[in-house]
């Protein structure tokens, strides 16, 4: 049987490859085994996008009513913080989301969500993982029975959803602001619930193709260029917002199209609660995260923590402690006032309602905090190279043989997760492998656009090098 492990976030594998109902059906078995270890009795279950998103939900149910686990289903398909939020809404104790967020059409997950309405913490999904059994769980009772008997009910998880964003945001107020918006779903689950908040946005790939059109569901600037080309061609149009395949990333552009990272986004995040809101808490971020985050929060008196990448290392300590902006490099952002999760969709509203109080563009915004902590530039590079080599660069970075970058000396080496490189010029480099796909992933920060992407140039070369 298939070996099943779960990486930064989930388990994720490639359909009809390794993820297959059989093997979903095993998750399914481990996780509902788990629960009731933990007298834990109700569950909520949703699905993306991707293809057989449906199929696979419907067999976790299945197995899940099987245990004696009372199931809430989703009706359609939703975005991964639809299941969050829907797991406090209805007092349930997990939450299951079938969905492989950003990566290539190919793959399929699994995600498991806590009662707090974030991800499980590393130590349980270590305890499902370790509960997994190599037999296949036959289905004792059909899906169609289970339906009829109320074992399996289904929910409107994205109607939950949207009703607390309606409680939660002056929609009015941002609609009837200088703020016109270009949305792109990338095909994935957030599509629905932008049309039914922003009707009048201009709405791009908003249909249902489980392919994705052949594109990985990121939203990065490689991936945006029909909403930037529309964006920069547009006398009116002045933002524009993008999630990933499951709704729990962000993108933005700005009104000439340009792409505005994580980095700046958790900023002006920690920006508009700290200085507009009057809001207080931790500062919590990944390790691929800006430093500029550290000085901002400084500037504030903030108290900042760093973590290795996977979100669910942020969750932990929101869970425990008063944290007012948590995020990582990827997109995923979570702010004090709504659940430990990442939402593509409740960040883009938080930046279009600072938009909306201020006035101000995007662009403009992002110029008054450089005020606080200087201006910089942010690149990532995903190189598919084979495992032997990927893991012979790691091995070269463990030996300390990577002492300087083209003509700049490394001053500073940090290992929390990956290697994150200082050069002498204040400027930044980080190696680490990805954890759900085959990649190295490269990621540098620099004074402005052309120095990082000399400093990423100059990188591959010394990685290289023999």
């Amino acid at each position: 049987m298939t070996k099943i492990k779960f990486g930064t976030d989930g388990w994720r594998a490639i359909i009809a490859q390794d993820y297959t109902v059989d093997n979903v059906r095993r998750v399914a078995d481990a996780t509902a085994r788990w629960m009731l270890s933990k007298g834990m009795s109700r569950i909520v279950i949703g699905y993306d996008t991707r293809f057989g998103g449906e199929m696979f939900a419907n067999s976790t149910a299945c197995i899940c009513a099987d245990r004696g686990i009372k199931v809430l289903l989703g009706d359609r398909f939703v975005s991964t913080p639809m299941v969050s939020l829907a797991i406090i809404k209805t007092s349930s104790d997990m939450g299951v989301v079938i969905t492989a967020s950003h990566n290539p059409p190919s793959y399929n997950g699994y995600k498991l969500k806590s009662s707090f309405g974030g991800p499980t913490i590393p130590s349980e999904i270590a305890e499902v993982e370790a509960m997994i059994l190599d037999e296949v769980p036959e289905e004792a009772t059909t899906f169609e029975s289970h339906l009829e008997n109320g074992n399996i009910e289904y929910r409107d998880l994205e109607g939950i959803y949207i009703e607390h964003v309606k409680a939660h945001f002056d929609l009015d107020a941002i609609k009837n602001s200088h703020i016109n918006l270009a949305y792109d779903a990338m095909y994935g689950a957030g599509q629905n619930a932008l049309k039914i908040l922003f009707p009048e946005a201009l709405l791009m790939h908003c249909d249902n193709n489980p392919g994705f059109k052949g594109q990985a569901p990121e939203p990065i600037m490689r991936n945006l260029k029909d909403i930037s080309n529309t964006l920069r061609n547009s006398p009116t149009l002045n933002v524009g917002l993008a999630n990933d395949g499951d709704a729990d990333r962000v993108g933005m552009l700005d009104e000439d199209g340009n792409f505005v990272d994580s980095h700046h986004l958790l900023l002006l995040l920690l920006y508009y609660l700290a200085k507009h809101k009057g809001l207080s808490g931790k500062v919590v971020v990944s390790f691929s995260v800006t430093d500029k985050m550290k000085k901002l929060a400084d500037h504030f008196g903030f108290e900042i923590a760093v973590t290795k990448i996977g979100f669910k290392y942020i969750a932990e300590i929101m869970i425990n402690e008063d944290v007012l902006v948590g995020g990582e490099e990827s997109g995923g952002l979570a702010v004090k006032g709504h659940i430990p999760e990442r939402d593509g969709i409740w960040m883009g509203l938080l930046i279009m309602e600072f938009m909306a109080k201020t006035g101000k563009s995007i662009k403009e915004l992002v110029h008054q905090v450089y005020e606080i902590v200087g201006p910089f530039s942010y690149d990532r590079d995903d190189l598919k190279i084979s495992n032997e080599k990927k893991w012979a660069i790691i091995k070269k970075c463990e030996n300390g043989e990577i002492t300087r970058i083209g003509d700049r000396e490394i001053v500073k080496t940090e290992t929390i997760d990956g290697f994150r490189f200082t050069t002498s010029e204040g400027e930044w480099v980080m190696v680490r492998p990805s954890g759900t796909e085959p990649v190295l992933r490269v990621y540098a920060q620099a004074k402005d656009p052309e120095a990082v992407r000399a400093l990423l140039d100059d990188t591959h070369i010394q990685l290289n090098e023999q």
